[in-house]
């Protein structure tokens, strides 16, 4: 079968099981990453040429060097798919393929999937529940909307991935007080009512149009919780035939087949809203979720999301069919919180439960599995418990996500 060239865009470190799968089948790999990640461990032996690029501030590139950087590029190779491994990286690689004509996620299709304003927009439009909203570009707008929706309210960046940049308002003085501070970047900025309630994420694999593969989970602490209020941040999957995972599955279907995905793996929040019980569209992302959610769907279902996806995208570069296996039906956990040490003592929390502890710098991070949804519960809440009365640092929030 003919070797492909497939370019890999990442400002984070990640995607490593996507490159090793890319080239396990036949495929000539090329990263573009920041030049701030050059000592990372990158999984050398699966690519082929590394370029690097210089970072304006975290995740930024300048593109108008970096489109000129690839017609350099394009000059003595053929390129045949731009894949972005990282949220930050999905509206570099719509450009590249705009701009150099390379099959897969234009421009367009990229907004609904990475400005928050667009796929509420569209996710209204398309008869899916949304919170209410309004873009901040119209002071009458915004007074409206201030008028008619009562608070609290949450003001977003459009454009961030996880929940970094999200602030909370409680009144109009701090509204127009935080909106008048955010000076000429206003625009990239939307006002949303803030409902409490449950949130979930939804992780996909589509192949031509068909959901292949869905796995759910309910966040026990929500990004935007540990983003602004430190803590320990855990998820857990849900039961494939609990009305909760039926009711999610449902309303992901609708949101992918609105934003027009064809392929690829999805990241998707939803919020069960305490007031009404309705599920609520929060956000989607055109890559695979972070905070080493990928452990936690591969721990209850033997899937590898990284990897699937590798092979969807060279069964449509090659014509070929795709198939995903049968996935297992274990509960799975996951807990990662900021420490002190460098390195936890993991002997504390070993248990016949841990599928594997994660090693990353000054974290705890541990994914279980079990047969017994009530038993990962327990870990979690024991191990949380533990880690808040030991271990836990809490730094001020971050502009830029670790994920």
């Amino acid at each position: 079968m003919e070797e492909k060239t497939i370019v890999c865009i990442s400002c984070y470190y990640k995607g490593y099981d996507f490159m090793e799968e890319m080239k396990k089948l036949g495929n000539k790999i090329i990263l573009v990453t920041s030049e701030n990640l050059k000592e990372k461990n990158w999984p050398w032996e699966a690519i082929d040429e590394v370029f690097y690029m210089p970072e304006l501030k975290p995740s930024v590139w300048n593109l108008d060097h970096l489109v000129q950087g690839f017609s350099h590029l394009m000059q003595t190779r053929k390129v045949d798919a731009v894949i972005a491994l990282d949220d930050y990286d999905v509206e570099k690689a719509a450009l590249i393929r705009e701009t150099f004509r390379i099959p897969g996620m234009g421009q367009t299709t990229h907004r609904y999937f990475r400005d928050k304003l667009a796929m509420r927009q569209k996710a209204k439009d398309s008869g899916i529940n949304v919170p209410e909203f309004t873009a901040v570009f119209n002071n009458d707008e915004v007074n409206r909307f201030v008028d008619k929706v009562p608070g609290p309210w949450v003001l977003k960046p459009r454009s961030e991935a996880s929940a970094s940049g999200i602030k909370k308002i409680t009144n109009r003085e701090q509204l127009w007080e935080a909106l008048n501070e955010l000076g000429e970047e206003r625009h990239l900025f939307l006002l949303e009512s803030f409902k409490p309630g449950d949130v979930y994420h939804v992780d996909s694999l589509t192949f031509n149009k068909e959901i292949v593969f869905t796995s759910a989970s309910k966040y026990l602490a929500p990004p935007m919780e540990v983003s602004h209020e430190g803590g320990v941040f855990r998820t857990k999957t849900l039961g494939r035939y609990s009305d909760e995972f039926k009711a999610l599955d449902e309303v992901n279907a609708k949101v992918l087949s609105s934003f027009g995905l064809i392929y690829g793996a999805t990241h998707t929040e939803f919020i069960r809203s305490k007031d009404d019980g309705k599920y609520y569209f929060l956000e989607t992302s055109s890559r695979v979720g972070g905070a080493h959610i990928p452990d936690l769907v591969e721990a209850s279902s033997n899937i590898n999301i990284w990897r699937e996806w590798a092979k969807i995208e060279d069964a449509l570069l090659k014509g070929k069919k795709y198939e995903v296996s049968k996935p297992t039906g274990y509960y799975s956990g996951l807990i990662v919180a900021l420490i002190k040490d460098k390195e936890p003592d993991y002997n504390e929390f070993e248990c016949e439960e841990v599928v594997k502890f994660l090693p990353i710098d000054y974290h705890v991070g541990i994914v279980y599995k079990s047969n017994d949804a009530t038993i990962v519960q327990e870990r979690l809440d024991h191990a949380a418990k533990k880690i808040h009365a030991e271990l836990l640092n809490i730094l001020p929030p971050k502009s830029k996500p670790s994920s």
